[in-house]
């Protein structure tokens, strides 16, 4: 819940920022007022939104369709994200109902999961984050061919987000290996090594290269270091960097 139309100049100079870094894809997901305003002055970022409902239409006051949001411009949405789950009670069946709206609308869908520190402390936060993904997922019969184009995996542990204390490399590594191998499992060889799965939780512009560095990070899932262009690109700079070398 960040951003007016103040902060349209940020979207406009990571767009002209991204134009540089053509090797590097760039999205941004503003609240829902900002869709259709930066989608119409973007011209190299995607833009995306922060959730959506799991029906198409009717007396659902306040909430906004996959529909809608295609329609103001967005191509894809994040779905899952842990603030959706613990501040307004989502479950794993309500975000597996709006990944299936999602796909049905057209858009991709960057998926979230992640545990507590309780849970890591407990020993079992793979576990957990296997279970609520493998539950978050539509079932595959149902979901897109162009799956790995259309999917994204988003590892965020909560206990990271916004603490400024990403979760060390080799807690990256074992989670993503985790993942990847469940997304073989329920997706089958091919398209489950071809979707990508992105680390979010304290990314910053000084340590997103060890983290981009970690075997099947794809990316990251950005949050309060994407509200201005100079920490924003300061991260897909260090993603562009292999690329460049």
């Amino acid at each position: 819940m960040h951003g007016t139309r103040a902060m349209l100049s940020e979207a406009r100079a990571i767009d002209r920022a991204a134009q540089r870094h053509m090797k590097v894809e760039v999205a941004i997901a503003p609240p829902y007022t900002l869709i259709h305003p930066i989608h119409r002055e973007a011209e190299q970022i995607a833009v995306g939104a922060q959730d959506c409902h799991h029906v198409d239409g009717g007396a659902h006051t306040g909430d906004i369709s996959a529909a809608m949001v295609a329609d103001a411009g967005a191509t894809f949405v994040i779905l899952g994200h842990s603030e959706r789950r613990q501040d307004h009670g989502e479950t794993d069946a309500l975000v597996r109902a709006k990944a299936e709206a999602a796909f049905a609308a057209g858009l991709k869908v960057i998926m979230c999961c992640g545990e507590s520190a309780a849970t890591r402390e407990s020993g079992k936060a793979v576990d957990f984050v296997r279970g609520q993904l493998t539950a978050s997922l539509p079932p595959v019969a149902t979901m897109p061919a162009d799956l790995a184009d259309r999917l994204t995996i988003a590892y965020e542990p909560i206990w990271a987000i916004g603490t400024g204390n990403a979760a060390t490399t080799d807690d990256i590594a074992e989670m993503h290996g985790q993942i990847r191998a469940l997304l073989v499992e329920l997706l089958g060889e091919e398209q489950g090594a071809e979707v990508r799965i992105l680390y979010g939780g304290s990314v910053k512009p000084d340590n997103a290269a060890a983290i981009f560095a970690v075997p099947d990070v794809g990316g990251a899932l950005v949050g309060g270091a994407s509200l201005t262009a100079d920490s924003f690109m300061g991260i897909a700079l260090a993603a562009s960097e292999p690329f460049e070398s």
